[in-house]
């Protein structure tokens, strides 16, 4: 038997299978971006869902038999909170109703915030933490949070103990990116651009309290363009001003809250050289840069283990 799995974020659709031995199999689009935009309006993204996730959801069950389906799980809102809600998610529960009424099977509705949660411990090979409470950093284009996860029933129980107070770290990878003439979502090619450049100005993060601020560091890279500064290190200043700004926040952490595992998820932790400064003053636990990602891996999971309570 095995699950299946739906998620619709502003980023990405992707249906995902999770066999009873935890191996899956994973289909994903990026939602298309107009070269020099920074995103999309909501109405856009639930149009592209709409024409993508039939087409993702048939491939991952073209070569299954569905008769083994136990259970789907979808992500219906970006966090686990009553007032969190984006449209773009109802396109994913929609399709979820609609197939678990024809397979008979029961539906699991969860966040998007836990399906990253879900998807850095099956990744990283740390599902033990599932029994324990855990630090997790959720570091993407929308979501820029510190959380203090508890076991739950279903999915897990969040509180919020850390946060940006401006832009996420994501956005500023992405604003940075698409002036330097970068495809959205720019993170993968600002590393790489980032590799061939050097820091050339101090990097100062702002941590307020436990808290971060990055609005500043858009406000740097213009005045780097402006004044000519290559491409190359205007990408390593961005990267290192990520790095040096979640390394702060860490260690703020751990030295409030001791030494829970720390468990790294989101987009930008797919970022090697992010993850590499980490590594530098913590031991932490890292979802694979395939799962770093929006995926629809963790719902999956989070589905066959409700199920199985």
């Amino acid at each position: 038997m095995f699950s299946l799995g739906i998620d619709s974020s502003n980023y990405r659709s992707s249906a995902a299978i999770v066999y009873d031995d935890l191996s899956y199999i994973s289909n994903r689009k990026l939602l298309s971006v107009t070269l020099g935009e920074r995103g999309l309006r909501q109405s856009d993204a639930v149009f592209l869902h709409t024409k993508q996730l039939p087409y993702l959801i048939k491939e991952v069950l073209d070569d299954i038999d569905t008769s083994k389906i136990s259970c789907i799980g979808v992500s219906e809102r970006p966090r686990r909170l009553e007032d969190s809600y984006m449209p773009c998610f109802l396109t994913g529960v929609g399709y979820a109703e609609i197939l678990s009424s024809a397979l008979k099977v029961p539906v699991f509705k969860f966040s998007h915030q836990e399906g990253h949660i879900a998807a850095a411990l099956l990744s990283s090979g740390r599902l033990d933490l599932l029994n324990q409470r855990f630090i997790a950093f959720h570091i993407s284009g929308g979501t820029t949070e510190v959380l203090l996860v508890s076991p739950s029933e279903i999915g897990f129980n969040v509180k919020i103990i850390a946060k940006t107070l401006d832009l996420h770290l994501g956005q500023v990878i992405d604003r940075v990116g698409v002036k330097l003439g970068l495809a959205f979502p720019c993170g993968e090619q600002l590393e790489k651009l980032a590799l061939n450049g050097e820091v050339t100005k101090k990097v100062k993060p702002c941590i307020k309290g436990f808290d971060c601020a990055l609005s500043g560091v858009e406000n740097i890279c213009d005045n780097m363009i402006k004044s000519g500064e290559t491409s190359e290190n205007i990408a390593a200043y961005t990267i290192s001003f990520a790095a040096e700004t979640l390394c702060k926040m860490t260690l703020k952490i751990k030295e409030e809250y001791g030494n829970y595992p720390i468990v790294y998820s989101g987009g930008v932790m797919a970022n090697n050289i992010i993850k590499n400064k980490l590594l530098e003053v913590t031991e932490a636990d890292f979802a694979s840069i395939e799962l770093s990602g929006d995926n629809a891996v963790g719902i999956a999971l989070l589905a066959k283990l409700s199920l199985e309570i």
